[in-house]
């Protein structure tokens, strides 16, 4: 039976998963997207994600690709998988891709958001969803210096030791600062989010830049911290901010995928 490649558009909340990648004995993201198509297929299927997120890390628009045969209408499948999943996990979208796309190497780029709450006391609405930071930021401080960030650079100072990438530059398109959470309730108080662009970032890059920008910001180090990290050939020794701040937005792809 001839194959098809597929690209799903895919969101969770990442509280209760370890992560993206497939492990063993633990429940993922992955995992979870491949027992259930793998069951309707009656045969093992594997599924790529365009990014391994973190245990805790949420996503609105991960994108994942895998091959399936022909015969069942896409629609029909993401229904049967809608069916099939729990609630922290669904398939917004499922269409058939060009030959030979592949949802982490044919990506082009990514956007992501991390949500603070600067409010004083705790939201049970938002504590799977922002950092709760109870103390006065400078807020134009965290959105001056991080504009040092954008563009080309070597990142490895912001790179987690374990990881395994062939290099550590990445590019930086923007990163901006915001009114609101990401996900949440819409009156939710006291939430400011930084959003990142980029054409990839390292193992948990993002979180620790957003731990350096906060400890910056509520003056537990100097603003010379930032660049000597940035000129650092790692691993981050710095504070990494937790999980579940942080929230895949978008994939981006060339107009052909």
């Amino acid at each position: 039976m001839n194959e098809r490649t597929l690209k799903a558009i895919v969101r969770y909340d990442g509280v209760n998963f370890a992560g993206w990648q497939v492990q063993p004995d633990t429940r993922t993201v992955q995992g979870e997207l491949e027992s259930a198509l793998s069951r309707i297929a009656s045969r093992p299927i594997h599924v790529h994600g365009a990014g391994r997120t973190d245990a805790g890390v949420h996503a609105l628009a991960q994108v994942a690709s895998f091959d399936w045969p022909d015969g069942l209408p896409c629609e029909r499948l993401r229904r049967s998988l809608s069916r099939m999943l729990s609630p922290d996990l669904r398939v917004d979208a499922l269409h058939e891709a060009r030959p030979g796309f592949h949802a982490r190497k044919s990506a082009t780029g990514k956007r992501y958001a991390y949500t603070l709450s600067l409010a004083h006391e705790p939201d049970p609405f938002t504590a799977r969803y922002a950092w709760r930071v109870p103390i006065d930021l400078d807020l134009s401080l965290v959105e001056r210096l991080a504009q040092r960030l954008i563009g080309t650079h070597d990142f490895a100072g912001f790179q987690a030791g374990g990881a395994g990438a062939h290099t550590t530059t990445r590019t930086v398109h923007a990163i901006t600062l915001h009114e609101g959470g990401i996900i949440g309730p819409v009156d939710a108080r006291g939430l400011w989010r930084l959003e990142f662009f980029g054409a990839g970032f390292l193992y948990k890059m993002i979180r620790n830049i957003t731990g350096t920008l906060v400890d910056i910001a509520r003056g537990a180090i100097p603003e010379s911290a930032l660049d000597e990290r940035l000129a650092s050939p790692g691993p981050f020794l710095g504070r990494t901010a937790p999980a579940h701040g942080l929230v895949l937005v978008e994939v981006l792809y060339d107009a052909k995928s």
